[in-house]
């Protein structure tokens, strides 16, 4: 999943990355802040969000509370790796862009080699912790994730395609999968079905941010498509993933995974989210820019849309 902070870090002037702290002179309370930084913790709230109510779907109730705090602690490590293996690597775009032109590496709070040092470390670390504290099934696909994220979408596709968030999602839908392993030592329909969810949700729940941000894309050369594309353009691909979406949502009564309460939340919830595409359809061809064309409006429901899901997916087993 590529959840992000929406609020411009700062503003830069002319393109040159912000100067870093006088050497010697870097605080320890902020390099502490500046590792957990690294981690992208905002982005692995979502990522938890996800797991931990596929462990309550799979136990079809309370799953073993150490278990759950192991793939937690397992998760977290994982994610954190790759969130700072990414910012190793995007440090030169990032020092041009304003919603990260405070990131530790721009910043000189952290170095490139000590953020490499910590990302690796993180990594091997979680895959360890998860082979020996969840099992190796699960291990394997958190690895996969981190290696997916940091080599296929950060290093191969952010910068080439405009189809980046799509498949470089992949990472972010993971979490699902390894929740339902740790507690089943298996991979099911259900948690396929969860994972696709995902998939199709990444898009457009960061295309709306693209659209904002656009120009710090386009000034560093990333071809998010509202770079290369019109809002038209976005706005409908944004509606069709919506679509595709909700339809995949729904599937898990039909399978007899959930009940009636989950399948409520995921018509409620899904009818608003396509309310909220549509409505930013209308508004894109109408010609609408700037501030009135109110995409970021999509963009925060889409995280209350996953939150909302996924606390169905956890308490629906307590009502069948």
């Amino acid at each position: 999943m590529t959840a992000v902070e929406s609020r411009p870090a700062g503003v830069i002037a002319a393109g040159k990355p912000a100067e870093g702290p006088v050497p010697g002179h870097r605080p320890f309370g902020a390099r502490v802040k500046g590792f957990v930084a690294l981690t992208k913790p905002r982005v692995i709230e979502l990522l938890l969000m996800t797991t931990v109510p596929v462990m309550f779907l799979a136990a079809q109730g309370v799953p073993d509370l150490w278990l759950v705090l192991a793939t937690c602690v397992g998760g977290y490590l994982s994610a954190g790796g790759a969130g700072a293996f990414n910012m190793y690597y995007d440090r030169d775009i990032d020092a041009l862009m304003d919603r990260t032109s405070q990131r530790p590496l721009v910043t000189g709070m952290v170095s490139p080699r000590e953020c490499l040092v910590f990302a690796t470390a993180l990594t091997v670390g979680s895959t360890v912790w998860f082979w020996f504290l969840v099992n190796p099934l699960s291990a394997m696909l958190s690895l996969g994730a981190s290696l997916f994220y940091t080599v296929v979408y950060t290093m191969i596709l952010k910068r080439r395609t405009a189809q980046n968030i799509v498949w470089g999602g992949i990472a972010g839908c993971l979490p699902v999968i390894i929740g339902w392993s740790a507690v089943k030592n298996e991979v099911s329909w259900a948690s396929l079905i969860l994972f696709l969810v995902i998939f199709f949700w990444t898009p457009p729940h960061y295309w709306p941010l693209s659209m904002r941000v656009k120009d710090d894309y386009e000034r560093v050369g990333v071809p998010m498509l509202p770079v290369v594309a019109g809002n038209k353009a976005v706005a409908r691909q944004i509606v069709l993933y919506s679509w595709v979406m909700v339809a995949v949502s729904l599937l898990l009564t039909p399978l007899g995974y959930t009940g009636w309460f989950y399948t409520l939340v995921a018509v409620v919830c899904g009818a608003f989210w396509l309310k909220e595409a549509h409505a930013l359809q209308a508004r894109a061809k109408a010609g609408i820019t700037g501030p009135k064309l109110k995409e970021m409006r999509l963009f925060h429901w889409s995280i209350t849309y996953v939150s909302l899901l996924f606390t169905a997916v956890a308490i629906d087993p307590f009502l069948r």
